[in-house]
């Protein structure tokens, strides 16, 4: 089946945290009205520049009281500085205001310095991510000891796990749980002079390989493909929207360890970026490349790293579905079409 489409945000705009906020739940009311079915926040501690959004149970509480139908997830909550118990409650609040619409999508997520500013060793990150993640899982469920209120009905048959390894999509598979895979796929290996880097998809293939072998008999396999996509009506603004963003490409490239010459042109560092900018037939000449992503579940667009202002984001979001997503035979799931079904 043709994937569905998702938007997906970190809240970096230029703005004041109430500004942030505030263009975060208009456009996640816009993909409702768009036909998204699902809109994403991530959860970043200590550091603006980084992500916008400590709380995300707050902020999708607000987008559930502006929305009826979309679905409203987390990608990722940073379960590792999490109370287990707290963040259950939290969840199944948030799922009985918004009507059983949450997707939960956790991961380790979070630095050194921010796991100790919670009381964390960082040293031991993933066995506290794993045992947290088996307290909230057996909350969720209804296997432990003790019994959540309000009820979290149905919300461990959709909790989602993060992972940029083979081994972690087996056992994510192994769980029963939805594969999340990133806009980027790191780390890369060392690379000879003149080797091109693998695209995210090639890189991807061994991970929902290892997810759908690993699931079990009778549970079908949920995909969630992120990807930075950001759509323009021609290409001059496409150019300026990429240059504009130039510096912070670059920065984030070198992160991943991938050694730049002093003049690249500004096509090739989108790629190494994994940024696709560019008019409707532009990003869907593109995204056609992207076997994952079409084998998704899910497809879930982000502005990051380009990270334009808030009215090029729900430019992009209106191209992408009326234009990309119906020209590249995904599904658009507008508030109408359901009306109909579902009379």
């Amino acid at each position: 089946m043709a994937p569905t489409i998702g938007f997906f945000t970190r809240l970096l705009d230029d703005a004041s945290a109430p500004e942030r906020y505030r263009a975060a739940l208009d456009h996640i009311a816009l993909a409702e009205r768009l036909g998204f079915r699902s809109a994403w926040v991530a959860q970043h501690h200590l550091d603006g520049r980084e992500g916008g959004l400590p709380s995300p149970f707050v902020l999708l509480a607000a987008a559930a009281a502006r929305t009826s139908s979309i679905r409203l997830g987390t990608a990722i909550l940073t379960l590792a500085h999490e109370q287990a118990a707290r963040a259950a409650e939290d969840a199944a609040v948030l799922d009985a205001i918004a009507g059983g619409r949450v997707e939960l999508g956790l991961g380790t997520g979070g630095s050194p310095r921010t796991l100790s500013a919670f009381g964390e060793d960082p040293g031991q990150r993933r066995a506290i991510y794993d045992a947290k993640l088996h307290r909230l899982r057996t909350l969720l469920d209804g296997s432990a000891d003790e019994v959540l209120y309000p009820p979290a009905t149905g919300l461990a048959d959709r909790l989602w796990q993060a992972t940029f390894s083979p081994e972690g999509a087996g056992l994510i598979g192994a769980a029963g749980d939805g594969l999340m895979l990133s806009r980027i796929q790191p780390p890369f290996p060392a690379l000879a002079e003149g080797e091109r880097p693998r695209r995210v998809w090639e890189v991807q293939r061994a991970l929902v390989d290892e997810y759908r072998a690993a699931l079990p008999e009778g549970v079908a396999p949920r995909i969630l493909a992120s990807r930075t996509v950001v759509v323009v009506d021609d290409e001059a603004t496409a150019r300026r929207v990429a240059a504009a963003a130039a510096h912070a490409l670059e920065a984030q490239v070198a992160g991943l360890g991938i050694a730049l010459p002093e003049e690249l042109p500004l096509e090739r560092l989108l790629e190494l970026a994994e940024t696709v900018v560019g008019t409707p037939s532009q990003v869907i000449a593109a995204l056609e490349r992207d076997r994952v992503a079409h084998e998704a579940s899910e497809v879930s667009i982000q502005a990051h790293s380009i990270d334009p202002p808030a009215h090029v984001v729900a430019r992009s979001l209106e191209l992408f579905a009326t234009e990309v997503a119906p020209a590249l035979g995904w599904r658009v799931e507008r508030a109408d079409e359901e009306a109909r079904r579902a009379a």
